[in-house]
């Protein structure tokens, strides 16, 4: 399946896709509000991705490489995780190298995926959870009509600490 929108092409993500998201998976700065530090090699990435095709088999994941022309190497990432069909829901996440910051690719990518989960699949409710302190992904959930739903107090442990995440939802109109 291949989503395109003004500017972006979403097409299924594949173990190809790891050396060019190395840029944003090994920088720290990118990596600062996830739940796993930085990646060290390409190797890593291509074993992570690996990981999750089950869930991209099963339909229980949509995980797209983010790119600015149908075959050009991927600036980023997004997908509906954890969707489950029987109560209409998913999660919406997106990640994106710093050089493509800025330009507003992370609220296209999540419009196209807001639009498909409500619309394609038929879901009633998005939601995504962010790291306390990520204003950037803060502001794009709330311009695409999200809302604070809760904190997690401590809910993930990265680089030896608790941290606590927000929860934003959104209900299809």
């Amino acid at each position: 399946m291949l989503v395109r929108t003004r500017s972006l092409f979403l097409r299924p993500l594949s173990v190809a896709d790891a050396p060019a998201l190395f840029a944003a998976r090994s920088d720290p700065e990118v990596m600062r509000y996830w739940d796993w530090p930085a990646q060290a090699s390409v190797g890593e990435i291509e074993r992570i991705f690996e990981d999750h095709l089950p869930a991209l088999g099963d339909g229980s994941a949509l995980w797209f490489a983010v790119a600015l022309s149908p075959d050009g190497p991927a600036i980023g990432e997004c997908d509906l995780s954890e969707i489950d069909r029987h109560h209409g829901r998913a999660e919406l996440g997106f990640l994106f190298a710093r050089a493509h910051w800025g330009k507003g690719y992370g609220l296209e990518a999540a419009q196209a995926l807001v639009e498909l989960g409500f619309g394609e699949l038929g879901l009633g409710r998005l939601w995504a959870r962010l790291h306390a302190g990520n204003e950037g992904s803060k502001r794009i959930l709330e311009k695409l009509g999200f809302a604070y739903e809760g904190t997690l107090k401590g809910h993930v442990v990265r680089d030896g600490e608790r941290r606590d995440c927000l929860i934003y939802g959104k209900l299809r109109d």
